[in-house]
């Protein structure tokens, strides 16, 4: 009897397996994929503006100002914009009452906004002037979703690697890579790995963005909101969130 006992709580403090590096790192990885992807989709169809981030619009609205181009506005607006959907986003998670779902409900406010930016485009398109304001519409409804998402990286998932700014990613990959090169030890080929894996994926949904959208129009982005939503539902589950990014 003793015996049975000892083997029972033998098999309970086994440790449990080592995560997998899909497993650890499939929320970062496919949030830089739909980043890629919807800049990309962005950028192409509404005259270079940027949905990912507001540095390059304001780039492109110097570049505007100076070429005498259409639709300075609406990259300009771009600031305001998406310092109001922080602000919002921010306030949201501070009062709500439900911590623990928080993160699942900002992927599916991020995927809904996502949905958004689609219909619009599918509605307004084809987009013929710079400065016309269906551009500004739909441009500013992919904005507002990856507004949302960069602040939940600064707050609820501030541990994980940027997933829609890759110069911070790329620096990292290349000072993962020196350190690997000089020291090829364990530590160093994870982080290596993770690094590159990052820049990897966004620049692979900005080429896949691309020919998606030759194909299917703005329906291609529907295939990207998959993704989020599957990261919505998975959030929900403690386990998920113990080892995320």
């Amino acid at each position: 009897m003793l015996g049975k006992n000892n083997s029972a709580d033998n098999h309970r403090k086994q440790p449990n397996p080592p995560l997998s590096f899909w497993q650890r790192y499939q929320t970062p990885i496919l949030l830089t994929l739909v980043g890629g992807a919807i800049d990309t989709i962005g950028f192409i169809t509404l005259f270079g503006f940027f949905t990912a981030h507001v540095t390059g619009n304001l780039v492109m609205a110097g570049s505007g100002l100076v070429k005498g181009e259409d639709g300075l506005w609406i990259k300009l607006a771009a600031l305001p914009l998406f310092i109001l959907t922080v602000m919002a986003t921010k306030t949201f998670i501070d009062k709500s009452k439900q911590q623990q779902l928080m993160l699942s409900h900002l992927f599916l406010a991020e995927a809904i906004f996502l949905t958004a930016f689609m219909s619009a485009g599918l509605y307004f398109q084809p987009f013929i002037e710079a400065g016309d304001i269906t551009v500004a519409i739909t441009g500013g409804l992919g904005l507002i979703a990856l507004a949302i998402r960069n602040t939940a990286s600064k707050t609820v998932i501030k541990h994980m690697s940027p997933t829609v700014l890759m110069t911070g990613n790329t620096t990292q990959l290349g000072i993962n890579l020196t350190d690997y090169l000089g020291n090829r030890s364990v530590d160093n080929a994870k982080k290596l790995k993770h690094s590159s894996a990052l820049v990897l994926s966004f620049l692979i949904g900005a080429l896949v963005g691309a020919v998606l959208y030759i194909q299917l129009n703005y329906w291609a982005v529907g295939l990207f909101v998959l993704p989020v939503l599957y990261l919505s539902v998975m959030a929900r589950d403690k386990e998920f969130l113990s080892h995320i990014g």
